[in-house]
């Protein structure tokens, strides 16, 4: 896939001397789904703003579809939908008005097939006439994505797309991106919502403190850095590790009822042969053996973590 989105030690600062960004790079290829993860302040929405054109960057470069976000402002812009953070609509307007008028703001010539075919997208047609105030949260969300489809943007930008929508909502709002990355449209999506990273995102970069830590993809992420833990679960409960048992890799849970082991899965031996060999040595009687995968949530604590240390 070729990169439709470039950027280049982009940095930000304001007056004060706070450095919002700092030296960012990063290439976004055509009709994938970047997840940026990172905590508050982290400079996330500093950087979609820079690239959408509402920010002005200290230096750097952005190029968008090959147009330059500062020489070629309304190329790059025209190529780019964004939904921001904040619903923030006209409450007495018609959703139909609402997504003409954004479609009518980037020059595009009066389409009513293109805006039916957005609504039907996203599920909103039967609420074409109805006024924004009618809506319930999650429609909202559905009518700012809209607006930002209107003019037939290749490359999306969804800042905090879920915000405040309940669970049943937030799948369907993956289904919705889903549907938008196969008719060929690059999503990027800031979260705070782990699992959607996790869900629906082919890469996944970590910011903290306005620099990017990694841009990598999901599935490599998750095997590179993501360890198992095997949970050996006993019929009775102990209070402390018999000494035959103890490691660095091995602790008991909070009840005693079972002893957990971490390993690594790229290790060539695992290790857990001979830990079960020694649990029964210890005349430890096994109940169930159970294993799971860290989380990518698990993975982006411990990255935040290593920064700030």
């Amino acid at each position: 896939m070729s990169d439709i989105v470039r950027i280049t030690d982009l940095q930000k600062s304001y007056k004060g001397g706070f450095q919002a960004l700092k030296g960012v790079s990063l290439n976004i290829r055509e009709g994938e789904i970047l997840a940026l993860l990172g905590p508050n302040g982290a400079g996330k929405t500093t950087l979609i703003s820079t690239v959408c054109g509402i920010t002005t960057p200290t230096s750097g470069s952005v190029s968008v579809g090959g147009h330059d976000i500062i020489t070629d402002y309304r190329a790059a812009r025209q190529m780019i939908g964004l939904v921001p953070q904040e619903i923030n609509l006209e409450p007495f307007e018609r959703v139909i008005n609402t997504v003409r008028f954004s479609r009518g703001l980037f020059g595009k010539p009066s389409d009513d097939k293109a805006i039916e075919k957005v609504l039907r997208q996203l599920s909103l047609w039967d609420k074409k006439d109805s006024q924004i105030r009618e809506l319930s949260g999650g429609m909202k969300r559905r009518v700012l994505i809209a607006k930002a489809l209107a003019h037939d943007p290749r490359v999306l930008f969804l800042d905090e797309p879920t915000a405040g929508v309940d669970v049943e909502l937030r799948k369907d709002m993956w289904e919705v991106v889903a549907g938008l990355k196969a008719d060929g449209v690059t999503i990027i999506l800031t979260t705070h919502y782990i699992e959607e990273a996790e869900a629906i995102a082919d890469r996944v970069g970590v910011i903290a403190s306005g620099e990017l830590m990694l841009v990598e993809d999901k599935d490599t992420l998750m095997a590179r850095m993501g360890q198992k833990e095997l949970e050996v679960q006993l019929t009775e409960k102990i209070s402390e590790i018999p000494e035959s048992l103890r490691s660095d890799a091995l602790r008991l849970s909070e009840d005693g009822g079972a002893l957990i082991y971490t390993y690594d899965t790229k290790s060539e031996r695992t290790g857990i042969t001979s830990l079960l060999s020694k649990v029964a040595a210890a005349g430890l009687v096994l109940r169930d053996v159970v294993t799971r995968q860290s989380s990518l949530e698990e993975i982006f604590v411990t990255l935040v973590k290593e920064d700030a240390a």
